[in-house]
């Protein structure tokens, strides 16, 4: 089988697939002839991606698996999360995507459109064995969370300065005049000032006093504001940054790049940025969407989002290699993960972002 884009399927097999067939039929997974009972040849999914190293994973991962195993093929189309939701809200009367990604919290709004087709947990042979926030979607109509970036705190090494041990360490003359601070154009931005109002006690019903003290470190030149990932990189080589509340995965980005950072968790615990995958309402291939679905859960794609990709796993059952075990948190790691309600975190963003570049910019 070929993924469109040229992409050639592999003969990897997915066990929590042939779980799924088996669980949906009532027959053992251990007969021979499992794989025969996913007979879609001929049938085509159109899965959205982020396109770049994030597909070149994904196809490893999850595309082909699920093509040599199913005999159906899968399309790539590269849409980023705005334009995705974008899109499937104005095909809404003809959709014409199957699958879709989210990594901003628009599977919330996907699914009170009445655009998603609800999973039910026992439609996925892997719901079992999620960590909770994975699942917790489900019973809004929303997909699971099949990829999960723990944000927390990136400490330079080599700086001299005490490793930071809160959110509050931000604040921390320690650090002053060397803190990175990420704008609220960027969901790390938000999410992370999130868990410093918790740390605060405002929490996300009233962040005006994380929102004025953020500010005013940026204000008062003890920090300095960065829009994007690379730019964060180029905070830490080249600007003398030793602290920036970030993403754990980036954090793997600049180890890579020889930068000497750590990637701390803060007592206060972490927050995560989260990528959903759904299935688009009004196709005609629900139950082969949902089986992708699936195949995105399965601890073997776990395990190559963790060790390709840095994406702690959501499915308590994946098993990966000492490296990645220390790129990534586990599930007794996550049991504790904060994660912010899209509906809130919507309700409130443009306000906070209008405090915030009152702030920076005034």
């Amino acid at each position: 089988m070929n993924t469109r884009r040229m992409l050639t399927g592999g003969a990897i097999v997915v066990s929590g697939a042939l779980a799924l067939a088996a669980c949906s039929s009532g027959e053992d997974t251990s007969s021979s002839d499992a794989s025969d009972e996913l007979d879609y040849a001929g049938e085509t999914l159109v899965v959205t991606s982020f396109g770049g190293d994030w597909e070149t994973a994904f196809v490893k991962a999850v595309v082909e698996p699920f093509e040599a195993d199913t005999g159906a093929e899968v399309e790539l189309v590269t849409l980023y999360s705005g334009d995705a939701l974008a899109q499937i809200t104005a095909q809404a009367a003809s959709p014409q995507i199957d699958v879709v990604h989210f990594s901003g919290g628009q599977e919330y709004t996907a699914a009170a459109d009445g655009l998603l087709e609800p999973i039910a947990a026992d439609e996925l042979a892997n719901s079992g064995d999620l960590i909770e926030v994975a699942a917790a979607g489900l019973d809004r109509g929303e997909g699971p969370v099949i990829q999960l970036a723990p944000i927390g705190l990136v400490y330079n090494t080599e700086s001299g300065a005490p490793a930071p041990t809160s959110w509050l360490d931000v604040f921390d003359e320690a650090y002053a005049g060397h803190v990175a601070l990420t704008d609220f154009s960027n969901t790390y931005g938000v999410l992370s000032m999130l868990r410093v109002s918790d740390a605060l006690g405002g929490g996300i019903e009233d962040p005006s006093e994380a929102i004025d003290e953020l500010g005013a470190l940026a204000a008062d030149g003890d920090a300095i504001v960065v829009p994007t990932s690379p730019d964060l990189q180029t905070a830490f080589a080249q600007r003398d940054t030793w602290l920036a509340p970030y993403a754990m995965d980036y954090a793997g980005t600049l180890i890579d790049a020889g930068l000497p950072v750590e990637f701390i968790v803060p007592e206060e615990g972490v927050t995560a940025s989260l990528i959903t995958s759904n299935v688009v309402a009004g196709r005609e291939n629900p139950e082969l969407a949902k089986l992708f679905v699936d195949y995105e859960l399965s601890p073997e794609a776990q395990a190559v989002f963790a060790e390709e990709m840095r994406y702690s796993p959501v499915n308590t059952t994946t098993e990966v290699s000492a490296d990645a075990a220390d790129a990534v948190l586990t599930a007794d790691d996550l049991a504790e993960v904060v994660v912010y309600a899209p509906a809130e975190i919507a309700e409130g963003r443009t306000a906070w972002t209008d405090e915030w570049n009152a702030l920076i910019t005034g």
